[in-house]
């Protein structure tokens, strides 16, 4: 037995026109013989769907279905694609092409397509911009034919066998009704358009393949990912189209020393443990050289320092991010016996507060069984 027409369709029997073109052209899409050659099953759904949208999409039809269901009396049966008619495949050829039969929209002017180049820089030429050539492979517009792809002095003529569509239709009689297909058209490939005198340069092609040496400005405070478009740097348009764009995208090598987060940076420097204790100025490396930084006395390890203004230069806008220094305290090792000696002396005179720098942990617990007992 036939399923229900709204049943194959998907739509609901109050369904508007719209919705049953569009569950129509949905399931056409998914099911045509052109998507899915040799799939028999599919096949047959398109043949299902195309029935009931013929049916359905017809006023009249509609009612007689809606009353007498696959039985109509009047017309022995809605078997066949609108009665042995052609079905409707415009709206398929609107579904993929976008109307005007497809073929119409592929002959005019057409853009070339977008480039991508990932180039790899270092940490420095991200932080303050650097200036790099690359070499990019692309086809250009022939310079001889200017891209109509005929030779000086003669012009493309319009393909007699499809008009300038690049398309033929093929109709088949079938026992479900005419099917109508479109095909590329074999004359002119497509192009809706013959060359008698194809360009000896480019072939009758209207470009040529070149390498392209193309100068990147990568600008100061430059990111990883960063994406730099160069407007009309990809492949030649078509038929006098515009070129399409290079986007060329940036991969920052990692430095040995710095570490970057935002428009800051981090790095950890060792001092030594009697300059954690007794304070001390020290060389710092920064992205601008080395500056001088105050480590107070008492530092402990692990304490970070902040160098205003010497990370990484805003992209947009004045001003520069800021530098985080760690300072990790060095344990002296391989010590003399008189080194030893006097470390000892001193771990004999200073508390223990002294020698940590901060309560001890049995202070802290102390403190706290005495804040409980209130």
């Amino acid at each position: 037995m036939k399923r229900d027409y709204y049943e194959v369709l998907g739509v609901p029997k109050t369904a508007s026109e719209q919705e049953i073109k569009k569950a129509y052209r949905k399931l056409a899409r998914e099911n045509h013989p052109d998507v899915n050659p040799g799939d028999k099953a599919a096949e047959e759904r398109f043949k299902e769907a195309t029935e009931a949208y013929d049916v359905l999409s017809d006023a009249e039809k509609r009612a007689r279905y809606d009353q007498f269901g696959h039985e109509d009396p009047n017309a022995g049966g809605f078997g066949g694609f609108g009665g042995g008619g052609d079905f409707g495949f415009g709206d398929i050829f609107d579904m993929f092409f976008g109307g005007g039969g497809g073929g119409q929209r592929r002959n005019g002017p057409s853009r070339g397509a977008d480039l991508r180049y990932d180039l790899t820089i270092s940490f420095e030429e991200a932080v303050f911009g650097a200036e790099k050539e690359i070499q990019i492979p692309r086809h250009e517009t022939c310079s001889e034919c200017h891209g109509s792809g005929a030779a000086p002095g003669t012009q493309p003529t319009q393909c007699s066998e499809c008009h300038g569509t690049g398309q033929i239709k093929v109709s088949q009689r079938t026992p479900f009704g005419v099917i109508q297909t479109a095909r590329t058209c074999p004359t002119c490939h497509g192009e809706g358009r013959t060359i008698s005198s194809p360009c000896k340069v480019c072939n009758g092609q209207g470009a040529v393949r070149t390498v392209k040496t193309i100068k990147v400005d990568i600008p100061e405070g430059s990111e990883e990912g960063l994406n730099l478009r160069y407007t009309g740097s990809g492949e030649a348009g078509q038929k006098g189209g515009p070129a399409g764009d290079l986007y060329v995208v940036l991969h920052v090598k990692a430095h040995k020393f710095f570490e970057r987060e935002g428009n800051d940076v981090y790095c950890e420097i060792p001092i030594t443990f009697v300059q954690a204790a007794l304070g001390a100025e020290i060389d710092v490396p920064t992205l601008d050289g080395n500056v001088k930084m105050k480590v107070p006395e008492g530092t402990q390890t692990s304490t970070v320092f902040r160098l205003r203004g010497h990370g990484i230069p805003y992209r947009r806008g004045n001003g520069r991010g800021d530098q985080h220094v760690r300072v990790i305290v060095a344990t002296p090792t391989k010590l003399t016996d008189k080194q030893k000696e006097l470390l000892n002396e001193f771990g004999d005179s200073a508390t223990e507060q002294q020698q940590m720098g901060k309560k001890s942990f049995f202070d802290k617990v102390k403190e706290n069984i005495r804040d409980a007992i209130g």
